[in-house]
């Protein structure tokens, strides 16, 4: 049995050991918002098209000198770059290391001193993954920081290099981008501090954790300027074999990253600010589950959650599915999908949110 994710399924060919395994990752239509999981709707196109965008990032992060555990995408049952794929890709080839199971005892989720986390066990992960780990962090770069955004609570303006006491009242462009750690497999993510984020890294240096962020930033920022986007934020996830840092998972999607066109959001986004506007009661159930998990030290927040998420509308489906094809066609530079051109599903978007 493959194992499943949200949105894509993980196919082993060779189960990881000391060595690297191999496997392949199969991208499904499915899409999760506020950490809920799949939600009800598949969204056609989406799986695809970030493959595509997966892709064309880790070839172009690779010929950049970033190690990655990228072999290609899969077309007609061969492993091949994408610029010999013939139709939009849905599976890519990538070289595996151990997941380790994450103990949960409950805890008291402070997550400060003494050998666990937040009543998780990562002594007990590291033991089992020796020197060949997927390293349990998500690593955030930020370029903007938006209204509503947690780093606000976070941090004061002068910690990222800004002037004044107070926020300003509208979104922040940074002139260094930020980078913080977050844990992984938490069943509710909390962000860390560099003491804590060391320690669970690892074997993993923080440093070149934070090294290779700051290098898919940039690449990212780059490419999307090239086509027109604004890259505001992004994350990745990393594999640590032998001392080497790579990255995993995928990078510069519109799922792992927040992208902009023309000043409107283009990225999952469109479908978090929907959801806030069409059934504030189903957010506000989740952070309410969320809030008592952590009173209650329960780690899967969701049997606590007294709503489902209602179903998309098929226009609202309809539209982020035309948004998916034609940003991958924008972002790599090649008409993947047949879908209308980037501007002309902006101009959409903008005018479906605005009338939300």
């Amino acid at each position: 049995m493959p194992a499943v994710t949200s949105v894509k399924e993980v196919l082993v060919d060779r189960e990881p050991g000391e060595g690297l395994g191999r496997g392949r990752f199969r991208f499904t239509d499915g899409y999760s918002v506020f950490d809920w999981g799949t939600m009800p709707d598949p969204i056609p196109r989406k799986g695809a098209s970030l493959c595509a965008m997966g892709a064309d990032n880790f070839e172009r992060l690779e010929r950049a000198g970033v190690p990655t555990h990228y072999r290609g995408v899969v077309a007609d049952g061969a492993v091949v770059d994408l610029d010999d794929a013939t139709e939009p890709p849905e599976e890519m080839a990538i070289d595996l290391v151990r997941v380790p199971d994450l103990p949960y005892d409950g805890g008291d989720g402070t997550g400060e001193g003494g050998d666990r986390d937040g009543g998780y066990d990562y002594d007990a992960y590291h033991a089992a993954g020796g020197e060949s780990y997927l390293v349990p962090l998500e690593v955030v770069f930020r370029n903007v920081v938006p209204v509503g955004s947690s780093l606000r609570g976070r941090a004061d303006p002068a910690d990222v290099g800004l002037d004044g006491e107070e926020w300003p009242d509208g979104p922040v462009d940074l002139d260094e981008p930020v980078v913080e750690f977050s844990t992984k497999f938490e069943e509710q993510d909390r962000y860390l501090s560099r003491s804590e984020a060391d320690r669970i890294a690892g074997r993993a240096s923080l440093e070149e954790l934070e090294r290779v962020a700051h290098r898919v930033n940039d690449l990212v920022t780059d490419r999307a300027a090239e086509v027109g986007f604004d890259h505001q934020d992004g994350k990745i996830e990393c594999l640590s074999h032998r001392g080497e840092v790579r990255v995993a998972d995928v990078a510069g999607t519109f799922d792992e990253n927040r992208f902009s066109y023309g000043g409107q959001q283009v990225s999952k986004e469109v479908i978090r600010q929907y959801y806030k506007r069409a059934h504030p009661e189903w957010v506000e159930a989740v952070g309410d589950a969320k809030a008592a998990a952590r009173d209650r030290g329960v780690a899967d927040w969701r049997t606590l959650c007294d709503r489902d998420p209602p179903a998309l509308p098929d226009d609202v489906v309809d539209l982020a599915s035309d948004l998916y094809a034609a940003g991958a066609n924008a972002y790599t530079g090649r008409a993947w999908f047949d879908a209308p051109p980037i501007d002309a599903v902006v101009d959409a978007v903008r005018e479906f949110a605005g009338d939300g």
